[in-house]
């Protein structure tokens, strides 16, 4: 077996925690993977994993071979891709994971464009709002509105998002339009729920007036783009980023309210394990993000407020 794909191997499991989960990512049986490592193990004469049959982990010697392992095959995608013989086009396969509003209204539209400039990336798109596992399952990097509480992770700031509040006319007209956040607390209105770890809506700001609205619901969701339709149908008020009602909003689908009030950005990264090589595709990527939120959501310069 090839020594520079048994580390790889290696790698996956550490950072996969199986060897199962490591052979799905690499596309490869749980029996080849197992020989891969066990290859290394015979051939440095050292023990690279503890394992059993409920738990696996890195032996000392096995952390410190994967972290020069690490940099080692960082080094060397580096000096086969600058050879000056080797074509300097950024190439090869990408796993991007971004919310589903975001990939509908603005990465996919701009695909087109991407793809004529850099026709040798391929990109495996998954658009949900769920919380990925970048390390388990393989993914380059994601991009995610709020704040990163995963410590683990590099997140480079990309865009704000402003947000909003808004209601479906059919709505309105059954409910009434609230003049004040406070009246969404009121039994005769409702919200639609966004189900986000971390915790929307943002507080509503007007002078020194500060509200964080909860508001009965009979609805949560945990997609972006079903909220949006939730909205539309007339369920119930919304806490939406400006790309998201743009369009409905200067049609007459939603009403934009408490226009007076305002609401602390949402702040929009793009996340990677640290432990991940950033290739050149994958820096190709992570600065068409920025292009893209540079015209769509560019981040704001003033400081942000302290409560949400």
């Amino acid at each position: 077996m090839d020594k520079f794909e048994s580390m790889r191997a290696f790698i996956r499991v550490v950072e996969t925690g199986s060897f199962t989960r490591a052979a799905a990512n690499l596309g490869v049986s749980r029996t080849t993977v197992t020989q891969m490592v066990q290859q290394l193990e015979t051939q440095l004469r050292i023990k690279l994993l503890n394992r059993t049959t409920r738990k696996l982990n890195v032996t000392s010697d096995g952390a410190v071979y994967y972290e020069r392992v690490v940099r080692l095959l960082a080094e060397l995608d580096d000096i086969e891709s600058n050879l000056p013989g080797v074509s300097m086009a950024p190439r090869g396969v990408l796993r991007v994971d971004v919310p589903s509003p975001f990939a509908n209204i603005i990465l996919v539209p701009a695909l087109p464009d991407f793809h004529a400039r850099f026709p040798d990336i391929q990109l495996d798109l998954g658009a949900s709002d769920r919380k990925v596992d970048l390390i388990g399952e393989n993914v380059d990097c994601v991009v995610r509105g709020g704040e990163i509480k995963d410590n683990s992770l590099v997140a480079r700031h990309v865009g704000d998002l402003q947000l909003g509040v808004y209601a479906a006319p059919s709505y309105l007209a059954q409910a009434g339009t609230p003049l004040h956040p406070d009246e969404l607390r009121d039994s005769g209105h409702r919200i639609v729920q966004y189900r986000w770890e971390n915790g929307l809506p943002y507080a509503m700001v007007k002078g020194e007036e500060r509200v964080k609205i909860e508001g009965r619901y009979v609805l949560a969701i945990d997609d972006g783009n079903a909220y949006l339709t939730a909205g539309l149908a007339g369920l119930g008020v919304l806490w939406l980023p400006e790309y998201m009602a743009r369009e409905h909003a200067a049609n007459g689908a939603l009403v934009l309210l408490f226009t007076g009030w305002r609401i602390d950005p949402m702040p929009l990264y793009v996340a990677y394990p640290p432990t991940r090589y950033v290739s050149k595709q994958l820096r190709v990527v992570i600065d068409w993000i920025v292009e893209l939120m540079a015209r769509h959501a560019p981040r704001v310069s003033v400081a942000k407020a302290k409560h949400r």
